[in-house]
């Protein structure tokens, strides 16, 4: 048989084997979840990382303001950074870290300035229902907090609690999240624990493919041992998408009693590797 004959059938075959593997790989990344990430907002998505993906979630810059009488206190957070990690199609572990803090506070006494660590956060989200954060979507997340950092930026004791986000996406432009929480939170004096729970709800709105703008409240109750405190406050805050594993995000919140801190404001990225 001549050699050459079986040429075209086997560049035939070759080019078919290329188109199948070329269909494949374009189905796959198709499939690909989109990027989901937990900034910006007082709220948790119920979504989780795919198996073998990372987010890296940072705030540049975390600025809270709280006057109270005769006082004012300012702190701001340097690269307060999230890292989640998919480890399979539901579940998700996560480090969290403070790497810097300033905290300045003024009174008729004077002006006392702290410059510390923060402390380290390590949880797991597991997705029930949805972890693609479409339709309905249901995921429970324990965590605990690690005295790593000192007051008062850090803790000073080491805390625990429990998420249960909920999002629900209400049309292809306004979603619904929900994140209740309970905790055991660490005493004012840096020394045993004591109840404090919350809720917070919001809209994400879609502007354009690119652009989300986040409307929310929170209410929260605290019983510290030191004086019990009911804290509420509403934020805006917008996401641009830049690309399909970049994010850029703006943040704002303001209290809504005397006990919650005045004001604040951040911004940050969050990256999916």
């Amino acid at each position: 048989m001549n050699a050459s004959a079986g040429r075209p059938a086997t560049r035939l075959a070759a080019g078919v084997l290329a188109t199948l593997l070329l269909a494949c790989s374009t189905q796959v990344r198709a499939q690909e979840r989109d990027y989901c990430p937990e900034r910006p907002g007082i709220d948790t998505p119920a979504c989780t990382m795919e198996k073998g993906r990372v987010s890296v979630e940072t705030a540049l810059a975390d600025w809270t303001r709280d006057d109270g009488a005769g006082s004012r206190e300012d702190n701001v957070l340097i690269a307060d950074t999230l890292v989640r990690v998919g480890l399979s199609d539901t579940v998700e572990a996560r480090v969290g870290w403070t790497p810097f803090g300033h905290d300045r506070t003024r009174d008729e006494t004077g002006i006392d300035v702290a410059d510390r660590i923060g402390d380290v956060s390590l949880s797991m989200k597991a997705s029930l229902s949805h972890p693609d954060g479409k339709g309905l979507s249901i995921a429970v997340l324990p965590f605990v907090t690690l005295p790593v950092g000192r007051s008062p930026v850090g803790d000073g004791d080491w805390g625990s609690g429990l998420l249960l986000p909920v999002t629900f996406e209400m049309s292809d432009t306004v979603s619904l999240d929900l994140t209740p929480e309970v905790d055991a939170a660490v005493d004012d004096d840096g020394h045993g624990r004591h109840l404090a729970y919350s809720s917070a709800v919001g809209l994400a709105f879609a502007l354009d493919k690119a652009v989300t703008l986040n409307a929310e409240l929170q209410a929260l109750r605290d019983d510290d041992p030191s004086g019990r405190s009911t804290q509420a406050l509403a934020a805006l805050s917008l996401a641009w998408m830049v690309r399909d594993d970049l994010q850029f995000d703006i943040f704002g919140a303001a209290g809504l009693t005397h006990d919650t801190p005045d004001a604040r404001l951040y911004a940050g990225v969050a990256r999916r590797f």
